[in-house]
């Protein structure tokens, strides 16, 4: 089967193209095999509210869950067995492009409880024991980068375990994941860990930070605040690959990590589908490529890419200055950028956090439908 070109070029430079979706449909159909084939679609990620969708849609998992409940399953041990069953079967079909890659990419990820976000002990522990269910090498646990996100991370890969940090909206931020990875490698050096076996990517998001920054500049009203509209999204991604660069390219704390084979971890682009649709529906891709990252897209997005992105080349290098002048005017008329994050951060973990408190609700009413019928 052909890969598309669009998607092959943003391939060729340099970004992994992930899929941010899955579901037991798209693996038992060959769906997520078509997409390999023929979209370059190299991982995949899943959160709270994608098994979400997926378990309230149609019946694949009916069957599953009758048997988990004749067995006497509570509604938690139904959820982790069905998730970490597709993620561990997704993992299966992404080996061949795992051992390919030298396991950069061929990737899967699953969270860790959103209800966990704030507390560190707990988010250890249970991404400790995801990496034990799912039992393949090239899964990712996902954990928030929270305040008490940031030392579970290091933790966490401190055991050796691979990572895909998530929910990070601020460079500031995303300096302290990168400091809890390298603190995590040198201490998985010390117990004894292969570092070439750890992977990580730091997952930060895109579209949510026009969406919340635009519309406060809609309050302020004037031209000068119209002008900044759809910008500071690319300006703060560009700016985290500034930040990338200062840790993974020249940083000496890295290179000496580097030695022992220790890889970078990557930034990896997410939120990428638009919600404006004054926007360029393939804005969030086509113009965040540079080498060395990652674009996990919902297919509506790899679509788009697909039909009509158009790939000219790295759109992120040497791009720092300009956008450091973007988040300069943003404050200079009035926009609390702090506050911004903080906001999306909160968001994010509460979007999240009602997606699984849905998903437990509706896991748990087909699980005494299963009883009473058994």
């Amino acid at each position: 089967m052909t890969q598309n070109k669009n998607l092959a070029d943003l391939s060729a430079a340099g970004v992994s193209v992930w899929l941010d979706d899955l579901s037991r449909d798209r693996i038992t159909s060959g769906n997520l095999q078509e997409l390999i084939d023929s979209k370059s679609v190299v991982g995949v990620t899943t959160n709270p509210s994608i098994f979400q969708a997926a378990l309230s849609k149609g019946d694949a998992y009916d069957a599953q869950v009758r048997e988990l409940a004749e067995r006497g399953a509570d509604v938690d041990a139904t959820i982790r067995t069905v998730t970490t069953d597709d993620v561990r079967n997704a993992c299966d079909i992404f080996a061949p492009i795992f051992e390919s890659s030298a396991g950069v990419d061929g990737r899967v990820s699953i969270e860790v409880d959103p209800r966990l976000a704030h507390e560190t002990d707990k988010t250890v522990a249970q991404a400790v024991e995801l990496w034990k269910i799912v039992d393949r090498p090239n899964v990712l646990i996902k954990i928030p980068a929270t305040e008490a996100g940031i030392p579970a991370i290091a933790k966490v890969i401190g055991e050796g375990i691979s990572v895909n940090v998530t929910l990070i909206f601020s460079v500031e931020r995303y300096e302290a994941v990168i400091g809890a990875y390298l603190e995590g490698l040198e201490a998985a050096r010390a117990a004894g860990h292969d570092l070439s076996k750890i992977h990580s990517v730091a997952s930060f998001f895109v579209s949510r930070v026009d969406t919340e920054i635009d519309a406060r500049l809609d309050k302020i009203g004037t031209p000068d605040a119209e002008a900044l509209k759809g910008k500071a999204a690319l300006a703060n991604a560009r700016l985290a690959y500034v930040a990338y660069q200062q840790a993974f390219e020249v940083g000496p704390r890295f290179h000496e990590l580097a030695g022992s084979g220790g890889r970078p971890q990557r930034p990896l682009w997410a939120s990428t589908g638009v919600k404006n649709p004054a926007y360029s529906d393939t804005l969030y891709v086509t113009d965040l490529v540079s080498p060395n990252t990652v674009n996990t897209m919902p297919e509506k997005t790899l679509d788009a890419v697909a039909d009509h992105g158009v790939v000219t080349g790295d759109t992120i290098s040497g791009k720092g200055p300009e956008s450091q002048e973007v988040f300069d005017k943003l404050s200079a008329i009035g926009i609390d950028v702090t506050d911004v994050f903080l906001t999306l951060e909160n968001e994010g973990v509460s979007k999240f956090e009602a997606s699984w408190t849905e998903l437990l609700d509706a896991t748990g009413e087909q699980l005494r439908q299963a009883g009473q019928k058994s």
